[in-house]
């Protein structure tokens, strides 16, 4: 089936340009890929390079990991070349595939913390797993007719070979009494080939003007970024990097497909790169302090307790075992990259709120990891309310945070 693309976007037609896309989707090729072959795949289907394919990924993991849900969605359901099904199809006994069932079902279980952070991602990830699948419907849409799979080849009905088959006896030819053709004896004068023609010089392809349109389009949409950072919060620097990434990314889209933008690419990957770290990391966390370098330290008094202990990198080690068993102890502990161990003692009563930017906490037996997570324990021990009471804070930018009974 072959999708006539027109500019009418109706329901009917969308349906079947997406029943196409099914019938005609990608293949993971073997060659030319750097994990699954997603990226290549795709390019290799819709002619364009794999380059702006594998840009296009990257700039999804600022829509917090969209890219990552959308990857892990190709690898299950796009087949790899000369496979008869893809992985997911294989496991549901839908046909074969070379990917091994154990990793298809990593995979599968892969895509259960990939789809907790699109429902748990706000508009972040929903926008960029809507915008990747606009893309790909766009794509398909201008360049669905190229390089389709093969069609499967015509039944060819069976001859049976005892069945006799007819036969044309052969002619002999009319007696010449000359032994030649009457007009063979009067020949024309063999024709001079003609002289070479030529080729007139093709000309020159005009520049595409994709690449400035859209590094022009980029540069208003930081423009009004920063007078509505005035007005409304949401405008941060890394929301900000996002919006400039996506524009360069719709203009590395159309220039997938109309020619040209490929100069875009210097700039998206290093404003990929920086707008994930800003993401990802709590730079808060690096503000405050000049320390560089371990802390340790061991308390033997409540007033010896500092309000304070920082560091912006290195490992904080605090030891609170050795307080005695009254009075009240209140402190901030921060670290910008490195390691939080905090010891309380086992009948000390706890309240501690445990944050990291990007890595795990281990906090009063509360566990979890990943980017920005944060635990409130309040903990009063076997013996219930009473004694000493310890109230924590503590915070890193990127490491892991551990708060135990000593």
């Amino acid at each position: 089936m072959l999708v006539t693309v027109s500019g009418n976007l109706s329901a009917a037609g969308v349906e079947e340009t997406l029943k196409d896309f099914w019938a005609s989707r990608p293949r993971r090729p073997h060659d030319g890929r750097k994990i699954a072959g997603v990226a290549a795949g795709i390019a290799e289907r819709y002619r364009i390079d794999p380059v702006v394919v594998r840009v296009a990924f990257v700039a999804m993991l600022l829509c917090n990991g969209a890219g990552i849900l959308i990857y892990l969605l190709g690898w299950l359901w796009l087949a790899q070349e000369g496979d008869e099904a893809s992985a997911a199809e294989a496991l549901l006994g839908r046909g074969r595939s070379s990917t091994p069932v154990p990793l298809t079902i990593l995979l599968g279980l892969a895509l259960l913390p990939a789809t907790g952070f699109f429902v748990d991602g706000g508009f972040t990830m929903v926008g960029g797993v809507l915008l990747s699948v606009g893309a790909i419907y766009l794509l398909h849409r201008s360049r669905g007719p190229l390089n389709r799979p093969p069609a499967a080849a015509p039944e060819v009905s069976p001859v049976d070979p005892t069945r006799p088959t007819a036969t044309t006896d052969p002619t002999p030819p009319a007696w010449d009494p000359l032994g030649a053709a009457p007009f063979a004896w009067d020949l024309p004068e063999p024709t001079p080939a003609p002289a070479p023609v030529e080729q007139a010089a093709k000309p020159a392809k005009p520049r595409s003007r994709v690449g400035g349109v859209t590094f022009g389009l980029s540069l208003v949409v930081l423009a009004g970024a920063l007078v509505a950072s005035s007005y409304s919060p949401w405008f941060t620097p890394a929301h900000t990097i996002g919006l400039v990434v996506a524009t360069l990314g719709l203009g590395l889209l159309v220039g997938a497909v109309r020619g040209g933008g490929r100069g875009l690419i210097g700039l998206v990957v290093p404003l990929s790169l920086v707008g994930v770290a800003m993401t990802s990391f709590d730079f808060d966390a690096l503000d405050g302090s000049d320390r560089v370098g371990d802390v340790r330290a061991r308390p033997a008094a409540v007033d010896q307790v500092q309000p304070r202990y920082d560091t912006k990198a290195g490992s904080i080690d605090l030891d609170l075992t050795g307080l005695p068993n009254s009075g009240k102890v209140q402190t901030h502990v921060e670290v910008g990259v490195g390691s939080v161990d905090v010891r309380v003692p086992a009948d000390a009563d706890v309240v501690v709120d445990c944050h990291t930017g990007l890595g795990s906490v281990e906090c009063l037996g509360v566990e979890s990891n990943g980017r920005d997570r944060t635990e409130n324990v309040t903990d009063n021990d076997r013996d219930g309310e009473g004694g000493l009471e310890i109230e924590l804070d503590i915070r890193a930018g990127v490491g892991k945070v551990v708060v135990s009974r000593g």
